[in-house]
């Protein structure tokens, strides 16, 4: 029985990892066949060690770190060439080369896993004997050979459809967040307390689905910078980059929204109905926003439109309905809750691009407030 959880949970990892194991593959061995075989390099080993370092930080990054990355390494490899060539492999050789490799890194405004890859690399050189006293040495070229393969390897996947896999995350999200006020929902429907923890401990879990979609807005960002004729999409990213700022927050209100309703399944009371409806129609607003989104990323303008429309709608609705338990004196678990529809709501609207002060002004006179 443990062999077969065990299987299922390695079978799991790698059919969601399986992109960077090829990547890493692929990168590796071409740097090596295009070092060895076109360069006759003799044993060309930072080829396939550069494209794996460089795949293993710059994926999802801005270019800049990436092309750092790559140039640490190499640089990195041509300090200590120079080194060992002058000084031979002493004590002082060990002194010399960190000395002029970290501070080479630091003065060029390197980060700090950088500076850390390119003296690592730089102190392999040390121990580990040239096989060429060329002008240019091999190895720093074969960092180079590594990193530039990298790159390509990179991108090689989504280069057809380089939105493709931000589009994917973007729903992905929404529908978790979806799926979340459902769970809520129900629970309070229910007078589920079991249900209502387990929600929650779901909510605790949301903010790594933020993580992924921030990183493939960024990871979009830098295939588009690497396809001339897609450029123009990359004003669709950066809307994204700035709505996914508003999912964050709308994260955490859900996640106060659900602690609150573990703490309301625990009253000797039944959640009202208007409490659900509210919910669900909140839930129903997520929902369309992720589609909004997606359509807007995909250049389907008239569809996200319309579920632009009805994201406002359906996050209007939650918040007009919820804020009718405000004139009963509700217990503050109830208030809690509403108070975090409302502030959900005004973040689900911001991120289906509506102007701040609308937004506002719009959503508290649906809570039954005075305009702004």
């Amino acid at each position: 029985m443990f062999q077969i959880g065990w299987l299922r949970l390695v079978g799991g990892r790698l059919r969601q990892g399986w992109l960077p194991v090829v990547e890493a593959t692929l990168a590796a061995t071409v740097a090596w066949a295009v070092a060895k075989t076109l360069l006759g390099h003799p044993e060309p080993f930072f080829a396939p060690a550069a494209a794996l370092i460089v795949l293993g930080q710059a994926r999802g990054q801005r270019m800049r770190r990436a092309v750092e990355v790559v140039l640490g390494v190499a640089g990195g490899v041509l300090v200590a060439d120079l080194v060992v060539q002058a000084l031979g492999r002493t004590t002082w050789t060990v002194f010399t080369v960190v000395l002029l490799t970290v501070g080479l890194a630091v003065a060029v405004g390197a980060s700090s896993i950088s500076v850390v890859q390119a003296t690592v690399s730089a102190l392999y050189l040390v121990v580990v004997p040239p096989s060429t006293d060329a002008l240019v040495p091999n190895r720093f070229v074969d960092a180079l050979i590594g990193g530039g393969v990298a790159l390509a390897a990179s991108q090689l996947l989504t280069a057809r459809q380089p939105l493709a896999p931000l589009v994917a995350e973007a729903r992905q999200t929404f529908t978790a967040l979806a799926g979340l006020l459902t769970e809520v929902t129900e629970a309070l429907d229910h007078r589920d307390e079991a249900a209502a923890l387990a929600a929650l401990d779901r909510a605790r879990q949301l903010d790594a689905a933020v993580d992924r979609l921030q990183t493939a807005v960024l990871a979009a960002g830098e295939a588009l910078r690497l396809h001339v004729r897609r450029r123009r999409h990359i004003g669709r990213v950066h809307a994204l980059h700035e709505s996914s700022r508003q999912v964050d927050y709308a994260v955490r209100n859900v996640r106060v929204l659900a602690r609150a309703g573990v703490a309301l399944t625990r009253l000797p009371v039944a959640s009202p109905p208007e409490l659900v409806a509210a919910l669900r129609s909140l839930a129903e607003g997520v929902r369309t926003a992720g589609e909004a989104l997606a359509a807007d990323l995909t250049g389907q303008d008239e569809a996200a439109d319309r579920y632009a429309e009805q994201t406002d709608e359906a996050a209007l609705d939650a918040v007009r309905t919820a804020g009718r338990l405000l004139t009963r004196e509700p217990p503050l678990p109830i208030i809690m809750i509403v108070g975090q529809i409302r502030a959900t709501a005004i973040d689900l609207l911001r991120g289906v691009d509506a102007d701040d002060v609308a937004v506002l002004s719009r959503v508290d006179e649906a809570l039954g407030l005075p305009p702004l």
